[in-house]
């Protein structure tokens, strides 16, 4: 087992530590942190690193060695741990990340991309300063859904895993043309996370933080920035984790965007009246019976060919992404895991859609478009 400096983190850190290692070297503002490249862990060691670090939480996240590839990512397969701060917390957290390649939805990922199921047993785990942010997200340098030349941010209130787990529906910025015409959509962030004295609380956002935008003006310009930058580092097309904390940003991951392309054509759209809409996020159309599913409790009913509707998603609902023919949720967006995945797997994903476990019906015939972010009742031709 041997400790890297993220400062110095090479190929053997994995994909994610070695990017944030050029950014850090470049200049960017990037978390500080140490990588632990072996499933061994020395705790006096381990120590040593935190106390370099500080006092604060941190981040442990796992930086597989074929994770965040160009064309396929691993979003939300392999483990992430926030808030920890002891360090039996911290060493648990790496032993936990390390050895993340091994649960059952990561094989299943792995299976659906037909990657094998020949991966490591172990991954390096990165571990960072936790950037406790006023406000966080995901920017796009590309847009994914057409891969057209446009910046797509999606933000919410606290920290940045909100918006990657689908949790809420963020705040959509979008960012077109030489002159940067922005369109913005306020989404509705209903909760938060926030890293308190005794861990990571989700609370409810008031009513007037809901309805306006978490991104500044002023603050749209530099996040394309950042992207812009980050591109001239390692090329077009990223995925980009990002925090405000203090009125600074942060740059917490980069990875390629997987599945990028043009948007799938909806032929003969069907001219009746949605039962529900919301973001299109993984373009194509999809027919069969919708099946609302509320927990695990429910997921021995999905079969092949159905409309998986719930809530939200979490990385422990991959394999339902392997039976169901589209997905449904009522939170997220565009650039959560669960429509990266989506994108990865070939299945159109609508996004955000208020209400959808309830204006849909358990076992009725329904036409997914992903590609407009409608669902209608009944197999539309």
């Amino acid at each position: 087992m041997s400790i890297v400096a993220l400062a110095d983190a090479d190929a053997s850190c994995g994909r994610k530590a070695y990017r944030l290692g050029v950014a850090l070297r470049a200049g960017l503002r990037v978390p500080d942190g140490f990588v632990v490249t072996g499933p061994a862990v020395d705790p006096r060691r381990i120590a040593g690193q935190l106390d370099r670090l500080g006092s604060g939480a941190v981040a442990v996240r796992s930086s597989g060695l074929a994770e965040d590839a160009s064309t396929v990512s691993f979003a939300g397969q392999l483990e992430t741990v926030l808030g920890a701060r002891s360090l039996d917390d911290v060493l648990g957290a790496v032993r936990r990340c390390a050895a993340s390649p091994g649960t059952e939805r990561a094989r299943s990922y792995r299976a659906r991309l037909d990657l094998g199921d020949d991966g490591p047993a172990a991954a390096p785990v990165l571990v960072q300063a936790l950037v406790e942010a006023d406000h966080a997200g995901v920017l796009f340098t590309r847009d994914p859904r057409t891969g057209g030349d446009a910046v797509v941010i999606n933000a919410s209130w606290g920290l940045g895993e909100s918006v990657v787990a689908g949790a809420v529906t963020p705040d959509e910025v979008i960012v077109t043309g030489p002159t940067d015409v922005v369109r913005l959509t306020v989404g509705a962030k209903q909760t938060r996370l926030d890293l308190r004295r005794h861990g990571l609380v989700r609370s409810p956002v008031a009513d007037a933080d809901r309805a306006r935008s978490c991104v500044r003006p002023d603050e749209v310009p530099r996040l394309v920035a950042l992207g812009r930058h980050a591109e001239d580092l390692f090329g077009p097309a990223l995925d980009i984790e990002w925090a405000v904390a203090d009125d600074r940003i942060w740059l917490v991951q980069a990875r390629p965007i997987t599945a990028l392309g043009g948007a799938a054509p909806t032929d003969d759209p069907a001219t009746t009246t949605p039962v529900v809409t919301g973001v299109p996020s993984s373009p194509g159309r999809a027919r069969g019976p919708a099946r609302l599913v509320r927990s695990v409790e429910d997921f021995h009913r999905v079969r092949p060919g159905d409309i998986l509707v719930c809530r939200t998603t979490d990385p422990a609902w991959t394999p339902l992404f392997g039976l169901a023919a589209a997905v449904v949720t009522e939170t997220g967006g565009i650039l959560s895991h669960a429509a990266i995945v989506a994108r990865e797997f070939g299945i159109p994903a609508v996004v955000g859609v208020d209400r959808a476990m309830t204006a849909l019906t358990d076992g009725e015939p329904v036409t997914v478009d992903g590609t407009i972010g409608t669902v209608t009742a009944g197999h539309h031709r």
